[in-house]
């Protein structure tokens, strides 16, 4: 499924997206794997690995880096261990909402869920422990990352990840079962459930790259627009692709009577509104005119283009 045009890729043409996300995501493949430790009490670790490496798109991790280029001036390891932590985030919010009471899934990344895997108890648990370890990642000994930034960092990734952010959202989407939602009220649910870690990605990566104020509120905008285009998408995927692309169960929502974009507007209309999205959110990466952008509007360019 492709909502980008060809003529809309004209930004990021000359930009080499495999070759750029090739060394970063092995780089965060590798701080994973180093800061997501096996040793831990009662087989805990074995659980938190599962559930975060060997799997996912790391859309996340990759907005933090390429936010955080967009002005020349990173911080490094504060980027990496903001792309850490927000990855973290994700995975805890999908061990979660993946259990019995929530989604009830057993179908995650291609393989059983980590309740499945593991029992609900360590499931539990080991979502629990992603979400301190994302928060410790980010206020480190030794002064790699200066303490206003990693509070800056702390702030608004608890922002995202709680009740006005992933957390709320999951608890209208909970209570929106089998209920008609307008497209102002489905756009608010999936603003917070998805979208707000999606745009804490982008802030975060602009928070470690020393992005100014002006150039910070189109970033905003373009993260507020990609996360919304992205769940557009995902509504698409899972009535037009199958299980075994998708790495989760496909149908779910319909099954559930869940409220979507599809169920809304239709599939060609939710097409062309993520197309819209998407659009919107290039336009605001031009309107901050950063001088390294190519790499956000590749990515932007992939949410539009993707199969899974």
């Amino acid at each position: 499924m492709a909502v980008t045009p060809t003529a809309e890729l004209a930004t990021a043409e000359t930009f080499d997206l495999n070759t750029w996300m090739a060394d970063r995501l092995q780089a965060v493949e590798q701080a994973l794997s180093h800061w997501v430790v096996e040793d831990s009490p009662a087989g805990l670790g074995r659980a938190m690995r599962y559930a975060v490496l060997d799997g996912g798109k790391r859309l996340r991790p990759l907005l933090v880096l390429a936010a955080s280029q967009s002005a020349d001036t990173p911080n490094t390891e504060a980027a990496m261990r903001a792309a850490c932590a927000v990855e973290l985030i994700h995975a805890y919010s999908l061990v979660h909402d993946d259990m019995p009471c929530m989604d009830n899934d057993v179908l995650r990344r291609g393989k059983p869920t980590v309740h499945v895997a593991y029992g609900q108890a360590q499931a539990l648990l080991a979502g629990d422990a992603l979400q301190a370890l994302a928060f410790e990642l980010l206020v480190p000994e030794g002064g790699g990352v200066p303490p206003v930034l990693g509070a800056q960092l702390c702030l608004q990734l608890a922002k995202a990840a709680g009740v006005h952010g992933m957390a709320g959202g999951q608890a209208i989407d909970l209570a929106s079962v089998g209920l008609p939602l307008t497209q102002a009220e489905l756009e608010r649910m999936h603003s917070l459930k998805t979208g707000a870690l999606l745009q804490a990605s982008v802030l975060m990566g602009a928070a470690c790259g020393q992005v100014p104020a002006r150039a910070l509120a189109e970033l905003a905008q373009y993260g507020r627009y990609l996360g919304l285009a992205f769940q557009v998408v995902d509504d698409v995927l899972d009535v037009v692709s199958d299980t075994q692309t998708l790495g989760k169960t496909a149908g779910k929502d319909a099954n559930q009577e869940k409220p979507t974009f599809v169920s809304l507007m239709g599939l060609n209309a939710a097409t062309d509104y993520a197309h819209h999205l998407l659009s919107m959110a290039r336009a605001a990466l031009d309107r901050s005119e950063l001088p390294q952008v190519q790499a956000l509007h590749a990515l932007a360019n992939l949410v539009g283009s993707r199969t899974h």
